[in-house]
């Protein structure tokens, strides 16, 4: 799995446990909501200032954020990620 699905599903997994939308995410870190879509989409790599920002808002360290699933954690592949 590249960092850029890890990151991906992370934050889509994460974000939604804590019943945010994209737009609220968004709001709160201060980014545009296209730009929380396209993270969670793998369309762009976010740089470490926003990742910071993103983990803040949802309540963990920058590094969960980067942490691969654990094989029982794993639900099979993102779809949204696999077309690169």
């Amino acid at each position: 799995m590249k960092i850029r699905e890890v990151l991906a599903l992370n934050v889509r997994k994460l974000r939604q446990a804590r019943g945010l939308s994209q737009e609220e995410l968004a709001h709160r870190a201060k980014i545009d909501r296209t730009y929380v879509s396209s993270i969670e989409r793998c369309r762009y790599s976010a740089g470490v200032d926003v990742v910071d920002r993103v983990a803040r808002v949802l309540g963990v360290e920058a590094s969960d954020l980067l942490t691969r699933p654990t094989p029982e954690g794993k639900k099979g592949r993102n779809s949204s990620c696999s077309a690169k």
